[in-house]
């Protein structure tokens, strides 16, 4: 090995942290061991016949393009399809105003590539999904964190901040927020705070990047406009989505949907990345969609996990000790929920001993850049079966029993 190698690392890389939850899973692999680490969809999900008849008739039919390199733009094809989805959805969209992608985590590196220069301030939520803190930390920017409530991000706390960030002259790129059903909390943004996010932003002449991998994903309650709606085409929200949680993640897909001037910078930066994503899961995706495979789909994850959710949160309500200062949302959807301790509870000196009890969670400080959260943690209830949910929050409720009478 090369005495001189780390003098010879970029700066940009020896800023980088491993992901928590991706070396935390690394422990969880003991297959006693019930996991509420992952944000993975349950394979009962997985149409497996379907994509590999999709893939086997694509090959055959059109193999001579969807095994080829295809435009940094997408399938026009599959754009279409993206369209109606979310017209469904209310939103307006066009095809020149989507970029296919590979994947929701590519668009977040995507955001930080174009936007982000060395030690610019951007501001995300406390907590905040960790995959997005990687991909902006790769690019050294300062995070500014905005404390969540159950509405989300707190409004009120982002005026104080922005009018601050103005008077030091040291306004954030962007915003980063995912409003419907938050990783890791759990929580949806109120239509109140999307209107006043929005103002904030028009006012400060910065943009807001939404994040919404779990929107179809709802379970309770009625449907919130996206920030990308309620923006009416003014330009100030990129919106990055996936087909991850709605169709599998093993297809590598997603888009997103931002203004032409945005975009054109993003297909650039792509086309250092990967030059474009694949042709041939497009083409299965876009087989997928044109067949109205996808909304029956989207169907049936909605009714499993919305069990599943209804099955953990009793468990919760059954088992969890009982006193104020442990609490836990109630998600309207989406994948996630956050579990709050008391004080005195370090949950990531816990996490080993929940590990000899045959189960795992993530600790709430990797979700915070600053230290914060270390008395949380984020427990998936889409993964499990729904008997290892019940098992998996008695074995949590019996480590959290043993630290409380510590």
């Amino acid at each position: 090995m090369l005495s001189r190698l780390e003098l010879l690392f970029s700066i940009n890389v020896t800023g980088l942290k491993k992901s928590v939850i991706r070396e935390l899973l690394k422990l969880t692999q003991d297959p006693e061991t019930i996991s509420f680490a992952g944000g993975l969809p349950s394979p009962e999900t997985f149409p497996v016949q379907q994509a590999a008849d999709l893939a086997k008739e694509v090959i055959l039919k059109d193999g001579v393009w969807a095994l080829q390199y295809g435009a940094t733009e997408g399938d026009p094809r599959l754009k279409e399809q993206i369209v109606r989805l979310m017209r469904d959805d209310g939103v307006q969209v066009k095809p020149e105003n989507i970029l296919i992608i590979s994947a929701a985590q590519q668009g977040l590196d995507m955001v930080g590539k174009v936007f982000v220069n060395r030690h610019n301030p951007i501001v995300i939520g406390r907590p905040s999904y960790v995959g997005a803190i990687g991909a902006f930390r790769s690019y050294a920017a300062n995070f500014v964190g905005v404390d969540l409530d159950e509405h989300g991000l707190r409004t009120d706390l982002l005026k104080e901040t922005l009018k601050k960030m103005r008077l030091e002259a040291n306004l954030p790129k962007f915003i980063y927020t995912v409003p419907d059903f938050q990783n890791p909390a759990g929580v949806t943004m109120s239509l109140e705070r999307r209107k006043t996010l929005l103002d904030l932003v028009r006012e400060y002449q910065i943009l807001v990047i939404e994040d919404t991998p779990y929107r179809h994903l709802r379970y309770v309650g009625n449907s919130i406009p996206t920030l990308y709606q309620l923006d009416n085409n003014e330009g100030y929200v990129i919106s990055v989505h996936t087909f991850s949680k709605i169709l599998f993640p093993g297809i590598r897909l997603g888009w997103i949907m931002a203004s032409p001037q945005i975009l054109e910078k993003f297909i650039i930066a792509k086309q250092s990345m990967d030059l474009c994503t694949s042709a041939l899961s497009q083409a299965i995706a876009y087989e997928y969609c044109e067949r109205g495979w996808l909304k029956p789909h989207i169907q049936e994850n909605v009714e499993l996990y919305q069990k599943k959710r209804k099955i953990m949160l009793e468990a919760l309500d059954m088992y969890m000790p009982k006193q104020p200062d442990i609490c836990w949302t109630r998600p309207e959807g989406g994948l996630f929920l956050w579990l709050t301790l008391p004080a005195s509870i370090d949950a990531d000196t816990m996490f080993f001993q929940a590990l000899e009890e045959k189960v795992a969670y993530v600790a709430g400080s990797g979700f915070y850049t600053d230290g914060g959260g270390r008395h949380c943690m984020r427990i998936n209830f889409s993964y499990p079966s729904e008997n290892e949910i019940v098992e998996g929050i008695k074995r949590l409720s019996r480590v959290i029993r043993k630290n409380l009478d510590n």
